[in-house]
């Protein structure tokens, strides 16, 4: 089974940071995209930031600029830097990844994190 396990959450006050990190385990042959996702309190799931196996990123509009997505391809990790952090960043944070399990695998397979939980207050 494969299992991811995000960390890095806490409290931070308006203007501040935090690094999230994102750790898979299990039976991974190849990661494809990863990505974050957030979910605030009465609201959807939705795309902070992507980066393809080769490095490439895109981010959510509302963090442009503030936010920077990274892997490492050796560690099966992917991080979040989150600087200039909002109010309206506070929110549980998932992880999510593309994974081909086996090398005989035809499919990706998609796996979440359980969350973190992200909280910009004063």
């Amino acid at each position: 089974q494969v299992q991811l396990v995000e960390s890095g959450g806490g409290l931070v006050q308006p203007g501040g940071s935090l690094r999230l990190s994102c750790a898979a385990s299990g039976n991974v042959f190849r990661f494809n995209s990863m990505a974050w996702y957030r979910q605030a309190p009465g609201k959807q799931r939705e795309l902070v930031a992507t980066i393809t196996s080769g490095g490439t990123s895109n981010y959510a509009d509302s963090v442009k600029g503030r936010f920077t997505i990274s892997r490492d391809n050796a560690k099966n990790t992917v991080t979040l830097q989150m600087n200039s952090l909002k109010p309206a960043d506070t929110a549980v944070y998932y992880c999510n990844a593309e994974i081909l399990r086996f090398s005989f695998s035809i499919m990706w397979e998609s796996f979440w994190g359980r969350g973190t939980q992200v909280t910009v207050s004063s």
